[in-house]
Order: C-alpha cells, then structure tokens, then sequence
C-alpha cells in the first residue's frame, strides 16, 4: 500500500510517533538491536496492542517470534516523520523562547538547520545567536524572497502575533510553529502546529491536584 492509498492516520497516533522516534533512538544509543511491542509498551506506558496497532497504520513492522530491528523501525519512523531531508528553518522572535530553540542542539542533529532570526526590537539587531545574527523584522519579507524557507518558528509577543503570521503567510512559508499564546488559524495549504507550554504545566498541576485528592496516579 503506498502513502496516497493509506487511509487517513488519526490525530492520536500522529502524536504518538514522535515519542516511538525517542525511545527507539534511545535504545540503538544503548546498543539495543532488538525490541518487541511488549518491551516498548512497558518503556511507554502503552499496551502493547495498542503499539501494534499504531504501528499498522503504516505497513507491516517485524517479524513474528522475534519483534523489531530497533534500527530499522527508528528509520522507517524517521522517514514517516519527515525526517530524512533538512528543513531550512527562520525563527521571529529572538526573545527568550526564540533564543531557546535557537540553542537547543537536537533540533540541529535532525536537520532543522536555523538560517535567520528577526525581532523588532533594535537592541538585539546584530547579536548572534548560534552564530547566526539577528535581523530586523522589516528584513523579513525581502530574505524570505531571496531564500528558501521550510518553516517559520513564530515566537513573538502575543499582540504581535496574527500580524506576522500574515506576513509569513503572504511571503509564501507554509509552516509555522507557533509558540505564541494565541492560537492561529491557517488555511489548508499553511501548516501551523501551535505550542502552549502552559498546557502543559496546567495538565501537570491538574495531575498533582488530583494525586493530593487520591483521585489518580501518573497518567499519559
């Protein structure tokens, strides 16, 4: 069955991938050759039905009595994630949370390769974020003109937000993460996947409220 034949894979198990792509880089960083549903669903904390199941979303894995080649299902993840190309990548917004993907080296070790920064702000033109300069923000359009761009990490203040996001949009980048406390609707040709990271400290505080009233332990 090739891609465009496969039958639309659910959000759920989309979510999912990323975290088979970790812990399988893990093992084979370990020494692991070998693994099976049931070794996976216990570092998870999913079934392992439910592992097999997301796992024939895609085509046929392993072999039966013996699991997965570790190595191969990391790379077959990895080419379903995307992963096996580089992604020429700006970042707007080169305040702390810009400054922090800019800095954070697996993003660099998968291909996401920062090309610019921009910012508004006239202070920080100039300054040097992994060795890449920062940019004033009215450069934004004319630089996307002159390069390609894959995808936008969008980390501006939140009155700030629909405004650049326009700007992305109309110079013709299709991909924006966006870590700003607004959430942006895009039309079906853009791909925006936004970032609330207060989500999830209030999902963690939800989780401690409920251990203090014995209510659950732990949790996905």
């Amino acid at each position: 069955m090739t891609d465009r034949q496969r039958p639309p894979v659910s959000e759920a198990v989309v979510r999912r991938l990323p975290a088979y792509y970790r812990h399988l880089r893990e093992m084979e960083a370990m020494g692991e050759h070998r693994t099976s549903s049931r070794e996976l669903s216990e570092r998870m904390g999913l079934t392992a039905s439910q592992i097999r199941q997301d796992l024939n979303c895609f085509g046929g894995f392993g072999q039966q009595g013996y699991g997965y080649h570790v190595n191969e299902l990391k790379e077959r993840i990895g080419e379903i994630l995307g992963l096996t190309r580089a992604y020429h990548t700006i970042i707007v917004g080169a305040g702390n949370i810009g400054r922090a993907v800019a800095n954070y080296p697996p993003f660099r070790h998968e291909g996401f390769e920062i090309r610019a920064l921009f910012d508004e702000s006239p202070a920080l033109a100039g300054v040097h974020v992994q060795g890449v300069p920062v940019q004033p923000a009215d450069k934004l359009e004319d630089w996307i003109a002159a390069h390609q761009v894959d995808i936008a990490v969008l980390a501006v203040p939140a009155e700030s937000a629909r405004a650049m996001f326009a700007r992305l949009m109309q110079s013709g980048v299709r991909a924006v993460w966006n870590f700003t406390p607004v959430d942006l609707d895009a039309p079906p040709e853009v791909v925006v996947q936004n970032v609330h990271l207060s989500d999830s400290l209030y999902t963690l505080t939800y989780r401690m409220r409920e251990n203090e009233r014995g209510g659950i332990v732990g949790g996905q």
